[in-house]
């Protein structure tokens, strides 16, 4: 659960949905490192960007996840086809509900 909620983190419905959808975390090369930021840490910041249209470095003042953090994710999930995932998942959610009539022209 989300501590102090400001509107801008990702519900936890929606989190529940994406976690699944992330690829497993490589090991670090040299093994020993900082403890990564948590990957809704991460994926807040992304949809912060997203959202506002903010560039990157302008995360390091919100106090969501640095941008030296975000981007790589964000980059690596991209990748993996998260996104796109999710997006589909909706999609057939929704159609499934029959909120989208799917016509074709």
């Amino acid at each position: 659960m989300i501590k102090d909620d400001d509107g801008w983190r990702l519900p936890d419905k929606l989190w529940t949905q994406m976690e699944p959808l992330l690829p497993p975390r490589k090991p670090h090369p040299l093994g020993c490192h900082n403890p990564r930021v948590s990957d809704r840490a991460a994926m807040d910041a992304i949809l912060f960007v997203l959202r506002t249209g903010c560039q990157w470095n302008a995360l390091n003042g919100t106090g969501i996840c640095s941008s030296s953090s975000a981007h790589p994710r964000f980059q690596e999930w991209v990748d993996a086809g998260v996104f796109e995932e999710f997006w589909m998942q909706g999609l057939l959610n929704a159609a499934a509900l029959q909120e989208i009539d799917f016509v074709v022209c």
